[in-house]
């Protein structure tokens, strides 16, 4: 099984990819398109000619080998993807192949979180839009609606919410998914010691979320944009 997790940056999706590497059948693959996004783009984000250096930049080779075999004799591939990172001319044909899931959190959290690694995101920065179109992309193809599951309820409840997420996708639960050990994973992509020091202390999913971030006037404008994709997938989430 191929599983291709498509979220936007700082929803929780590094927890989770933690969460599915603590599994003994299942290999993961952390942001695959992050080196060609750049490359494709030119955008200058933290570390990025280190990112360039050491992962693969063409993405035609990425896309092959998402949808090629399974590595280390996994029978689970768990992909962790970035939607923002699918910008246009990337091959998506690997998707047709894989259990596409959705994960969603609230815009405010996105953009107050990325700010605090990255200032002044853009509405392009926090993939919402690109993840509609995407879920979009995979309805319209499958005739039915992906998996949507969110980030906080996922926080508020693990042991009821991972269950859950493995029954839609026809894998079984382990419990070893709710608990990892601190210091990160070989997996992670060279980007993580900027991204990744507050999950790499976690053993666990973090706990239930407060409210809602109070945004800046430059920040709510892209708020507005983004909130009514998240709203849309919203409808569809496991509960």
């Amino acid at each position: 099984m191929r599983i291709a997790m498509w979220s936007g940056p700082r929803n929780l999706s590094t927890a989770m990819m933690y969460s599915f590497a603590a599994r003994d059948d299942t290999s993961v693959w952390d942001e695959p398109f992050y080196a060609p996004y750049l490359a494709l783009t030119g955008l200058d984000h933290p570390m990025c000619a280190e990112i360039l250096a050491a992962h693969e930049t063409d993405p035609d080779r990425v896309a092959a080998q998402c949808g090629g075999n399974i590595p280390d004799g996994a029978s689970v591939w768990y992909q962790k993807h970035m939607c923002q990172h699918m910008v246009d001319g990337i091959d998506r044909s690997f998707m047709k192949d894989c259990v596409n899931v959705f994960l969603i959190r609230h815009p405010a959290r996105v953009i107050a979180s990325y700010h605090a690694k990255h200032e002044n995101p853009q509405l392009s920065d926090i993939g919402a839009i690109e993840q509609a179109a995407l879920f979009d992309q995979v309805a319209n193809a499958t005739g039915t609606a992906p998996v949507v599951i969110d980030s906080s309820d996922i926080r508020a409840n693990p042991a009821d919410l991972i269950p859950k997420l493995c029954a839609a996708i026809g894998l079984d639960f382990q419990p070893q998914m709710l608990r990892w050990p601190a210091g990160g994973h070989a997996s992670d992509g060279v980007w993580a010691k900027h991204w990744y020091p507050a999950v790499w202390k976690s053993t666990g999913f973090a706990g239930a979320e407060g409210l809602l971030p109070t945004l800046s006037q430059t920040q709510q404008p892209i708020l507005d944009a983004a909130l009514p994709a998240f709203e849309r997938l919203s409808a569809f989430k496991i509960s």
